[in-house]
């Protein structure tokens, strides 16, 4: 692995001192087994740690801004946080599915049923790997430049996760609602398995998720077909413009 991860350290505002560690938080499973590393190579293990401390940053800063709420508010506000979705928004951001080394198959997931759960994988291993590298500050920092926003969403009610009631009002509001979810395949050892699904509009299929669960996997497919559609109607609204 020669990869030049300078952009990726830069993004996430921290240098790392041990490369290795970087480049290890980079390796999914799915390339690890197709060759024939050890399992110490692939990234499940940084992951592990990495989603322990994700969970304890963000606890802390939802303790410290929101002094007056009870234990029942301060859970469910880092739970809209601490998420898979979360995760993958911020991967998006900075770009970090280009530095993942995936196996093929798993490679072929990602680029045509759009799966990104590795991409949140993956951050939290980075995650894992800052923390070994610079201890608890080190990562708290690059938690909270990364999700502050999120945060802020979240803290002040904005942060709205139902895709499938927005999408079923929309579709209703199109007069064309006739909605399905339909789980097609699931993957992984009983205590940790991975649903994929699909949502379906009179047959037609409109977006694709995966999840640790199958309403996870629902809601996923349901984000994907809004963006889809959002992506269409501005597609066709450009189309309109450039047409006058």
């Amino acid at each position: 692995m020669s990869r030049n991860l300078d952009d990726l350290s830069q993004k996430l505002g921290y240098t790392f001192k041990d490369r290795d560690l970087l480049e290890n938080a980079l390796v999914h499973s799915s390339y690890a087994h197709e060759h024939g590393l050890r399992y110490n190579a692939n990234n499940e293990r940084l992951e592990f740690l990495g989603d322990a401390f994700f969970d304890a940053v963000i606890a802390e800063k939802l303790y410290f801004l929101e002094r007056e709420q009870e234990e029942g508010t301060l859970s469910k506000l880092r739970a809209s946080v601490v998420c898979e979705e979360s995760l993958i928004i911020k991967a998006d951001e900075i770009g970090l599915a280009g530095y993942v080394l995936l196996g093929n198959g798993e490679k072929t997931s990602a680029e045509i049923l759009g799966h990104k759960a590795f991409e949140a994988d993956a951050l939290e291993a980075v995650f894992g790997a800052v923390f070994l590298d610079g201890g608890y500050e080190a990562v708290r920092l690059v938690i909270l430049r990364l999700f502050s926003d999120i945060i802020d969403d979240a803290v002040e009610g904005r942060l709205v996760r139902d895709h499938k009631s927005r999408l079923q009002e929309l579709l209703n509001a199109g007069g064309n609602a006739s909605l399905e979810y339909v789980i097609t395949g699931e993957s992984g050892p009983e205590h940790n398995k991975t649903f994929e699904a699909e949502v379906r509009n009179a047959g037609k299929v409109l977006g694709r998720g995966t999840g640790k669960s199958k309403k996870h996997a629902e809601q996923q497919a349901a984000g994907m077909a809004l963006r889809a559609l959002a992506d269409d109607k501005y597609t066709q609204n450009a189309a309109e413009v450039s047409n006058e």
